[in-house]
């Protein structure tokens, strides 16, 4: 998985799989929710610009490759 890559997003809930394409890795600033001090607003790993045309936020193990 890099910037680039197509993906379908796996969401929690009732909700469809999206499928669409990496724009951003924020590797380098994700932080264990543990370490925040709350567990609202964590950073995403992945930014994924949707075929809809949408800009979605996915964590590691919430893509796979299309």
């Amino acid at each position: 998985m890099a910037v680039g890559s197509r993906v379908t997003v796996i969401p929690s809930g009732d909700t469809e799989p999206q499928v669409g394409v990496v724009v951003e890795d924020y590797a380098g600033n994700v932080i264990d929710n543990s370490d925040l001090g709350r567990d609202w607003a964590p950073v995403l790993r992945w930014t994924i610009a949707l075929d809809d045309g949408r800009l979605v936020f996915a964590a590691e193990g919430g893509l796979e490759l299309a």
